[in-house]
């Protein structure tokens, strides 16, 4: 087939929300100066804190659901697209079987001129369906780029939110990622005490709201009590007026 036909670049969810990008863009902002630098400058030691940002994002709802979203837009292109290369290939069959037809010695010259005729226009039209192929194969990446930099701009907002109010609630100066590769693939913060860590919070605030969205076990059993309650019992026998 003259266009391409090798799968969406854009065909997993995990390329959508690679590590080395993560870290680019959070740690430009995660290690962050929560005081000014002055004061910094005027203590007589920097209140550090870390975070691993990989867990973070791991661990936060929003990442799951934005890859299911990003997963299933993928996957609606790449049906539509293997539809079109499925009817362009059809289309190609009809050409090719009436080049051999053409190639029959008993046809007649006025068969032959109109089966001429006739692949004259379906090549014609193979021309421009394979235009379309390609412009929408373009044209969807495009489309599954954008919204995957939507999403992860939003994710990466809302986990630096976050880390910035933890870090100025506990008077925090700096705040590193640990789980960043520096030049040498090795992480910045080879060591440090647990005590510095407060991903766990993170990732609890994080998930607050969808925690609180999500009925518990004890919630669902109250709530079949209260309607058991409610329910007048099958043997029961109606109330008299």
């Amino acid at each position: 087939m003259p266009f391409s036909n090798t799968p969406f670049r854009l065909s997993r969810a995990d390329q959508f929300f690679p590590a080395h990008v993560i870290r680019r863009a959070v740690l430009r902002v995660i290690v962050l100066i929560v005081c000014l630098a002055s004061a910094v400058e005027s203590r007589a030691q920097a209140k550090i804190g870390t975070v691993d940002v990989d867990r973070v994002m791991k661990e936060y709802h929003k990442t799951k659901e934005a890859e299911a979203k990003l997963n299933e837009a993928t996957n609606a292109a790449k049906k539509e697209y293997d539809e079109r290369a499925e009817a362009y290939k059809k289309a190609l069959d009809e050409i090719n079987k009436l080049t051999a037809q053409l190639d029959t010695p008993a046809l007649s010259a006025d068969a032959k001129a109109s089966k001429a005729r006739e692949r004259d226009e379906k090549i014609a039209s193979l021309k421009i369906m394979e235009r379309e192929i390609n412009d929408f194969r373009q044209t969807r990446e495009q489309q599954l780029q954008q919204q995957m930099l939507r999403l992860r701009e939003g994710i990466l907002k809302e986990m630096t939110d976050v880390v910035i109010a933890q870090g100025k609630s506990r008077n925090l100066d700096l705040v590193f990622d640990k789980s960043g590769a520096s030049l040498s693939r090795f992480s910045p913060i080879l060591v440090s005490p647990d005590s510095m860590d407060f991903t766990a919070e993170v990732i609890a605030e994080l998930n607050k709201k969808e925690r609180a969205k999500t009925p518990t076990a004890s919630d669902k059993q109250s709530t079949n009590s209260a309607k058991s309650v409610s329910s007048p019992s099958a043997s029961g026998s109606p109330t008299k007026p």
